[in-house]
């Protein structure tokens, strides 16, 4: 069973961030975030190097994630790569950017069709024998594909889509409860979707909201973080934001119970 690292009930989702942005991830470490996520595709390396500015004077803060397996093309394309010689040279690739001698939580971002997940774990496997890697994650992945990196080896993380408006990983979230997986949504508020103008069909979150006197976005995320009593498993959110006042609401969902009623209600829609 693979064992989780220690972080918070609550991430931070940094993809969206740009230069000048990095008050919000000050602002977070502030109030007890303590995972960060970022890849070496969002901006092409850039933003790794924003995270990596953004947490020099307090690395020990941080649990630090970040991915590999997608590569940007000149004509705006992507295709992925996940054999065990670009494990290695994005891994380094990604310290340097980072600026840190260890990559807390390293994730295969998209499997490669022409390499089986279970070899692109084994190499991932040799970094964390390095002293490179502490944890491996698998992203946008099968049931089947999590049970073979799993069996190569402990897979501490799980990270899918998962909202009110996408539930589509619970069909494996079975699996991850039986090894033993942390499920880490992106995502929760469904793109913004559920933080915005209502969605068809689901204006139970907006309802809601208004009786509790909260953002409808809170309740989404709410929502997510319940599935840890439901599944009985970690379910750890990283919600990305630009603004520091939304990570603040983000942030106080955490603490937001809904009662039995108020869950089905938000089932049902």
């Amino acid at each position: 069973m693979a064992i989780m690292l220690t972080t918070t009930r609550q991430g931070l989702g940094c993809m969206g961030l740009r230069p000048g942005d990095s008050d919000v991830i000050d602002r977070a470490l502030d109030l007890g975030i303590t995972l960060l996520d970022t890849a070496d595709m969002y901006g092409s390396g850039a933003n790794e190097e924003l995270v990596g500015q953004a947490i020099r004077n307090r690395r020990d803060e941080v649990v630090l994630a970040t991915k590999f397996g997608v590569i940007w093309g000149q004509d705006g394309t992507w295709s992925t790569r996940g054999d065990a010689a670009h494990a290695r040279a994005a891994c380094e690739a990604s310290l340097r950017r980072l600026g840190v001698e260890r990559i807390d939580l390293y994730y295969l971002h998209t499997p490669d069709p022409d390499v089986p997940v279970e070899e692109s774990v084994g190499a991932m496997a040799e970094l964390v024998k390095a002293g490179k890697v502490g944890h491996l994650g698998l992203s946008n992945v099968t049931a089947d594909e999590l049970r073979a990196g799993h069996a190569a080896h402990p897979i501490a993380a799980l990270q899918p889509e998962w909202s009110l408006v996408n539930r589509e990983v619970e069909a494996m979230v079975p699996v991850c409860a039986e090894l033993g997986v942390t499920v880490v949504p992106y995502s929760p508020q469904g793109a913004g979707r559920l933080a915005g103008d209502p969605v068809p069909g689901h204006g139970a979150v907006w309802e809601l909201a208004r009786r509790r006197g909260v953002r409808p976005g809170q309740v989404a995320l709410a929502w997510v973080q319940h599935r840890e009593q439901v599944w009985g498993l970690p379910v750890v959110p990283i919600p990305g934001t630009t603004n520091v006042t939304h990570l603040e609401e983000n942030v106080a969902a955490a603490d937001l119970v809904l009662d039995d009623e108020e869950l089905a209600q938000l089932d049902a829609a």
